[in-house]
């Protein structure tokens, strides 16, 4: 009898079962959804907001468009792009339901509930027809997917003809002392900053080795263009501790 070999994955540091890497992401989102934005403003102080602006700037959202932002979380990318584009609607789309309850409250806030839709989802089998979206976002979501060349696939397939993809995500810094810098402060003070903040320090160490797990820029480019899209290309933010990847379905 023929033993079945069991896929795996990572899950930060630890390897996992591939069947098993989603719901340990959940659970990591479910338990810091109340303070997931007060964390990335006290982690990145304050400039993941800049990278999310140079984001809107290179895509550029206009009236009429329909957004997709995967793994959207409490909505801060849908609604940036809906502050730039008040014509255009958005779906977010996210697996944990928690995060999606918070930005629910930001939208009766801010007053855009009437143009969000919020809709529990997998970014691996989105539930959408093909060539329904124009434009498709993920902001610091796409490591956490259990397999990419998946995800972007789908992207690929809602997205209609001359649509776009942008995704913002940690990067590699391209110079190893300022890379091993930036190591020391990920590995030794945002897990304790997750504890303090969030009472949580395992969910922010396991979001920094995730981000040491992902792909490089040129590498995530790749997969990318395999996927379908053109004209692909990046841009490095803050030296390359994130960086913007565009590509268009054509």
């Amino acid at each position: 009898m023929t033993k079945k070999i069991e896929k795996t994955t990572h899950f930060g540091y630890r390897e996992v079962a591939e069947d098993q890497k989603a719901d340990l992401v959940k659970g990591v989102f479910s338990n810091v959804a109340s303070k997931y934005d007060v964390m990335n403003d006290v982690m990145s102080v304050g400039v993941h907001r800049l990278w999310k602006d140079a984001m809107m700037d290179w895509l550029a959202p206009r009236t009429g468009q329909k957004l997709l932002d995967v793994a959207g979380g409490t909505g801060d990318i849908a609604f940036r792009f809906l502050q730039r584009a008040p014509g255009a609607n958005a779906v977010v789309l996210d697996m944990t339901e928690g995060m999606l309850a918070e930005g629910r409250k930001r939208a009766e806030a801010e007053k855009l509930a009437g143009k969000l839709d919020w809709v529990v989802g997998d970014a691996m089998a989105l539930p959408f027809a093909e060539n329904t979206f124009d434009v498709y976002t993920i902001s610091f979501g796409i490591r956490n997917v259990t397999r990419i060349e998946e995800a972007l696939a789908e992207a690929f397939r809602v997205l209609k003809p001359g649509g776009r993809l942008m995704v913002l995500e940690f990067s590699q810094l391209p110079n190893p002392a300022m890379q091993k810098a930036y190591d020391l402060y990920s590995f030794n003070i945002i897990p304790q900053m997750g504890k303090l903040i969030a009472q949580d320090r395992d969910s922010y160490q396991y979001l920094v080795e995730s981000i040491r797990k992902f792909p490089n820029q040129d590498k995530f480019a790749t997969l990318i263009r395999s996927a379908g899209f053109d004209n692909v290309k990046f841009r490095n933010l803050s030296m390359g501790i994130a960086a913007l990847h565009s590509g268009w379905k054509i």
